[in-house]
């Protein structure tokens, strides 16, 4: 069960191309980035390396140095009776020695530091050597400027060499040993030997590092390749699953666009139906009025017949529409009398019966100083209309009293029409607002009629949506006296 829920919540996130390109980047990225930090580290780890071995090996051929030269210079009997050609066999022993070290690249300098009283010599040649050892004399050579740098530096170290006699390493430059091994001969100190070394093993860490930058270029391009192969089979089937789901919102909406058409069609056939009755009692009232025409009532007869076919013209017009144009409902040539169109609905409609019924009473409370309005007036008599027929429809079976009213507010310039009865009043439920901010009771086929009733639950929506169209706004609420009410506001 686990499983299948995991599934279902990962089919509810749809990659889309762009996502597919992102999640690339960001691996090609990432290898890159790591890459570049395991190149580093080698470099550091070689670095780290080359430094304890350039220092070692330097140290090495010192010590060897020092140690070639202890061994000639102790098979010599400095107390024997020494030739001339034996001299210049021990001098050339010597120069060998030196030449033999700075003909190697790396080594800049050999030279062998002794003291004699309070002088320091740096000696780099083999008869100034021979001439300390055997005769014992003072050496007489200029001292130049490296020598002096040489001295120096002995100097400041020559006690810990004698006391300890270990190799002793100075790095200048962060790459050139300055190193000084002790010279002891037959067991007896008396100076050091100095070389300057500068040990080169970037050939080593270069051709490592090639050799890496190889294999990544090797391995970046697999994982490159893999990745576009990754990349454009993806982007394929997205691009794939795109068009089909276009395709399938294209019908999707095709269908979508027919069903409303539909359902407009279907509830526009309701409201025609809701307003045929209307239509048809008016013609009632027509057929009645040419029955008793006379000479006396003919001018009372010709006004009532004239709105009576206007209104049967305007019913007939919003016939042909979904929504009438807005030039037809408000427009600055209409100059209409609210207070006039309110008498005449009530005078010659609802209170217009064959016989004299006592189900209900309407009373009419005017205000002379309305405004006019630039509303069709036969538009106004299809909000007013379904408002006061809904007091009569559901105000109960006593005596219904209803209160047609209207009121100006000259400091607002505002306009009310008032519509109230004294019966049960509305169904609480239908007063509740929904989402949209609209009452219950103002929404298409909302009803408290008994079930199956066919055409209902269209009046007050009628209203509301005329209103709407007028610039108007319409609202209903229950009397704490009992009854209900519903009061249209007008903006002048």
């Amino acid at each position: 069960m686990s499983e299948k829920r995991i599934i279902e919540k990962i089919k509810e996130y749809h990659f889309e191309f762009k996502h597919v390109t992102v999640l690339f980047i960001i691996l090609f990225a990432f290898q890159l980035i790591i890459s570049f930090i395991n190149k580093a580290s080698i470099k550091s780890f070689l670095s780290t390396t080359q430094e304890w071995y350039q220092k070692d090996s330097a140290e090495e051929i010192a010590n060897l140095t020092t140690t070639s030269l202890e061994l000639v210079i102790e098979s010599i009997d400095t107390k024997a009776q020494i030739s001339s050609e034996e001299e210049n066999k021990v001098i050339q022993s010597f120069d060998i020695i030196f030449s033999q070290q700075m003909l190697k690249h790396n080594i800049q300098g050999l030279y062998i530091i002794v003291r004699t009283g309070d002088y320091v010599y740096a000696i780099d040649d083999g008869r100034a050597l021979y001439t300390f050892l055997v005769d014992h004399n003072k050496i007489d050579e200029p001292a130049d400027d490296k020598k002096n740098s040489i001295i120096e530096m002995y100097k400041k170290i020559e006690g810990e060499l004698s006391s300890k006699e270990q190799i002793k390493s100075i790095i200048t430059d962060k790459k050139t040993f300055n190193i000084f091994v002790p010279f002891v001969l037959r067991g007896e100190y008396i100076g050091a030997i100095y070389m300057q070394n500068t040990p080169d093993f970037s050939f080593i860490s270069d051709q490592v590092i090639s050799n890496y930058d190889e294999t990544s270029v090797i391995y970046l391009s697999l994982i490159l390749f893999g990745l576009l192969a990754m990349y454009f089979i993806s982007s394929y089937t997205v691009k794939e699953r795109d068009d089909t789901q276009k395709l399938f919102f294209e019908e999707h909406e095709t269908n979508l666009k027919k069903q409303i058409n539909y359902e407009k069609e279907l509830v526009f056939t309701k409201r025609i139906y809701h307003t045929h009755h209307k239509a048809e009692k008016i013609m009632g009232f027509i057929k009645e009025d040419l029955r008793i025409l006379s000479a006396e009532n003919i001018n009372d007869i010709k006004y009532r017949v004239s709105k009576y076919s206007n209104f049967i013209s305007r019913v007939i017009y919003d016939m042909k529409w979904f929504d009438p144009p807005l030039q037809t409902i408000r427009n600055q040539i209409f100059k209409t009398n609210l207070n006039e169109v309110i008498s005449f609905i009530v005078e010659n409609i609802f209170l217009r019966i064959s016989s004299k019924s006592n189900a209900y009473e309407i009373k009419l409370e005017t205000d002379p100083a309305l405004p006019l309005v630039p509303i069709n007036e036969f538009v106004v008599w299809e909000i007013l209309e379904p408002l006061i027929q809904n007091s009569i429809d559901h105000g109960g079976n006593n005596h219904i009293t209803i209160k047609c009213k209207s009121r100006y507010d000259a400091v607002n310039n505002r306009s009310f029409i008032i519509i109230e009865d004294n019966g049960v009043g509305i169904n609480p439920a239908l007063l509740t607002i929904n989402e949209y901010g609209i009452k219950n009771i103002f929404l298409e086929n909302v009803t408290s009629k008994k079930a199956g009733l066919q055409n209902s639950g269209y009046g007050c929506y009628i209203a509301f949506e005329i209103s709407k169209r007028c610039g108007w706004d319409i609202d209903a609420e229950n009397l704490y006296e009992g009854g209900c009410r519903f009061t249209i506001t007008i903006f002048n």
